[in-house]
């Protein structure tokens, strides 16, 4: 009798195991498409056997575990690379926007309108007595004048777009994060019972991926199963069921050219106050943004300025030294306020020669009518080295200006092509590990299906021999 019971115990169990796998092939095939996922599988153990005399008989089977197929080497590979991409594309898309600034392929740009004012100049020197030909030159010039001021403007508007981009990148890191802290209370919660916490890892490793996307991170993981998070030299951005703050805030500063700066401020507790941690940012989509926008960006604001600085002072030195239709000592020819800090924007036709032609210097002498050896000076400043302690003609330095962005934004556009194939190949090697394949899934579902049929069929057989022996007694 109690070896016919243990036959019918043997049989539920193993229906019972039949089930959890047939549940779990089922989750599987669910989250076929689902990002992150890694497919699992129950581990099956001999049930202890029992003993009669000389024999030990098996009891069966029974479900230990439900674990998932990983490869947490492969996952923190791919969280790097993908974190190279990140910064790749990021860097790649802002360096687009500043490209766009210099593009003169289709509008008319700075180098084109600087063109115009020296080719004014030399018609000018050949009619220094027309009103017309000055007055072109009075065009030129504010055309010039306005297009170095556009340059600046469109340079601090992109920093502006990535002002936002970075407030954008800031709040979703810290919904990142809270979730982070949050699946690390819940798998502990699960695995403190033995328990394995497959789904609440598999969503935790997607999240850590797309934090590292948005900003380079370091993790590790405690015997508690929570992970540790940080960034940067002290940025503790996860600890245990604890999080940081991160905050976008613009603050006054008089070095940069907006007269503000936005700025990345963490707060590690709520008691404690927040620090500057902008210069620990380094890699992601954030550590791209904050680079372009505070070194690329910025160097080409300085470049600008120096060229419109240089070009001025070199500009007003030779037209002072002229005379103009009123035999009268040439004054300055553009004005600036005040240094080459934002000189671009500040740069205007001087009012003098806005009001009046006549008053533009072409005469070395007084009482000169016809006399254009100024103007002359003036219009071969263009093949001059004036620029870099004159190491360079102007137009030299501007295309240089021109090569470095558009090199720069060539080269990130090739970054991006040969990071993503990386991170493809290492997404396909994952699908191979631990993805899910429905034909595999199928044929687990085919065979559970068949020893679950079979398990119920040994518990009939059972439930027969057990009336055999009951109507023996009749």
């Amino acid at each position: 009798m109690s070896k016919i019971s243990a036959m019918m115990d043997i049989g539920k169990r193993s229906m019972m195991n039949s089930q959890t796998a047939l549940q779990t092939v089922s989750h599987n095939i669910a989250n076929k498409s689902t990002e992150g996922f890694s497919r699992q599988r129950v581990e099956h153990q001999t049930a202890p056997p029992v003993g009669s005399g000389n024999l030990r008989y098996g009891m069966g089977a029974r479900a230990s575990n439900i674990t998932r197929t990983n490869n947490p080497y492969l996952e923190k590979q791919i969280l790097s690379e993908g974190s190279d991409l990140g910064f790749a594309e990021s860097r790649a898309g802002a360096l687009a926007r500043v490209e766009e600034v210099y593009n003169e392929q289709l509008n008319k740009g700075l180098n084109k309108y600087m063109g115009d004012f020296f080719n004014a100049f030399r018609e000018l020197s050949a009619t220094p007595e027309s009103l017309a030909t000055r007055t072109l030159v009075k065009e030129a010039s504010i055309n010039l004048a306005n297009d170095f001021g556009r340059v600046s403007k469109q340079l601090k508007d992109v920093q502006g777009d990535l002002d936002g981009q970075v407030r954008a990148h800031v709040q979703t890191i810290n919904a990142i994060t809270e979730e982070i802290a949050s699946l690390n209370e819940k798998v502990q919660s699960v695995e403190i019972s033995g328990a394995a916490a497959n789904d609440e890892r598999d969503r935790r490793d997607l999240l850590l991926k797309n934090l590292a996307e948005k900003i380079q991170i370091k993790w590790a993981e405690g015997d508690n199963g929570a992970v540790m998070v940080t960034a940067g030299n002290s940025m503790i951005l996860v600890s245990g069921h604890e999080r940081a703050t991160l905050s976008a805030q613009a603050l006054s500063d008089p070095a940069n050219r907006k007269g503000e700066q936005l700025k990345v401020f963490m707060r590690q507790k709520e008691d404690l106050p927040p620090f500057d941690a902008t210069a620990q940012i380094k890699g992601g989509s954030l550590g791209a943004v904050l680079e372009v926008r505070d070194q690329v960006i910025n160097g080409l604001l300085e470049d600008v300025d120096e060229m419109a600085f240089e070009f001025t002072n070199k500009l007003n030195s030779v037209h002072q030294q002229g005379f103009n239709r009123f035999n009268e000592q040439g004054g300055e020819f553009f004005t600036l306020e005040s240094g080459k800090f934002d000189a671009a924007a500040r740069i205007k036709l001087h009012e003098t020669i806005r009001a009046d032609v006549g008053r533009i210097a072409t005469a070395a002498a007084p009482n000169s009518p016809g006399d254009n050896r100024v103007a002359n000076v003036i219009a071969n400043l263009q093949s001059q080295n004036i620029m870099r302690n004159e190491s360079s003609t102007i137009d030299q330095f501007y295309n240089g200006i021109v090569g470095k962005v558009g090199v720069a934004s060539n080269q990130a556009g090739h970054r991006v092509d040969s990071q993503k194939g990386i991170v493809t190949q290492l997404n396909k090697l994952r699908e191979s590990v631990s993805g899910v394949s429905l034909d595999e899934e199928t044929a687990k579902m085919i065979e559970f299906q068949k020893t679950f049929d079979a398990s119920a069929r040994m518990i009939r057989a059972a439930d027969e021999m057990m009336d055999t022996v009951l109507n023996l007694k009749r």
